[in-house]
């Protein structure tokens, strides 16, 4: 039997609608939200800036880590303590007001002036110390006064350093440590004369110098002396002046002070004349 192709019938809802008729998508809502304006684009974290910075005022800035009154700033204060052998270094910094900074202050110049020289090295080391907390003073001071309320109650400064008793008694240690400083050049100096100590030299009035083999008159009783050319066979005539011996005078003799050799710089023998 031969084979015949029959047509299919199509049915209505096999046939495939277009995209703008799917049956599922939905229709836009009454309250969809239109896009933003300005909307940024996807993976940016990009923040618009204020059109105005805030303005930076008294209160703005770091606070007093004590009282919490501003303006405040960061303020280092040393401090030394001797203890004969060993000694310690004591620091204090933190951001503070112009009270409880110049509290600060004032404390530990005080404690070092009077703990601070018990050591040979601390006596060294601690007026370095209190010289190093007057750079920080004139922080303390450039810091206005505060003008916030504080949360806290600040410091007390108290008294300036020189009124209070550890001024009185920085004075001992360091009149022990002025005597070395005064005395060294004292005794430098000194040591430069050639006169023998606890001889008084009086100028003379006779501008001639001594000679060797001559005589001398002293004015003045001894040990001072006041020496004059004489003659020998007058009854002025006191000392024979004669040269010392292997640098030394004869024993009973007298020794002329240097001022009056010929040079100025050697040693005439006084001997006495015997009558």
């Amino acid at each position: 039997m031969p084979f015949r192709h029959v047509p299919l019938e199509r049915h209505p809802l096999s046939t495939p609608q277009p995209h703008s008729a799917h049956p599922y998508r939905q229709p836009p809502g009454p309250y969809q939200q239109p896009p933003a304006p300005h909307q940024q684009p996807p993976g940016s974290y990009h923040q618009p800036q204020a059109p105005y910075p805030p303005a930076a005022g008294p209160g703005h800035g770091p606070g007093c880590e004590v009282c919490g009154a501003m303006p405040a700033a960061p303020v280092t204060v040393r401090g030394h303590q001797g203890m004969v052998v060993v000694m310690r270094f004591l620091r204090r910094r933190g951001v503070l007001c112009r009270t409880c900074g110049l509290a600060v202050f004032r404390q530990m110049q005080a404690d070092t002036l009077v703990r601070g020289w018990w050591g040979v090295l601390s006596m060294l080391i601690t007026p370095v110390v209190l010289l190093l907390n007057l750079g920080a003073l004139s922080g303390i001071r450039r810091l206005p006064p505060p003008a916030t309320a504080a949360w806290r109650p600040p410091l007390d400064p108290g008294r300036p350093v020189l009124r209070r008793p550890a001024a009185l008694f920085a004075l001992i240690p360091l009149g022990g440590l002025a005597i070395p400083l005064v005395a060294v050049p004292v005794l430098m100096v000194s040591g430069t004369s050639k006169e023998p100590s606890g001889v008084h030299f009086t100028p003379r009035r006779n501008l001639d110098p001594l000679s060797v083999g001559a005589c001398a008159h002293n004015d003045r009783e001894w040990p001072h002396q006041d020496l004059r050319n004489v003659p020998c066979d007058s009854a002025d005539a006191q000392y024979l002046i004669t040269e010392p011996k292997n640098g030394y005078c004869a024993a009973g003799d007298y020794v002329a002070h240097l001022q009056y050799s010929v040079d100025g710089d050697s040693t005439l023998c006084l001997r006495p004349v015997k009558r």
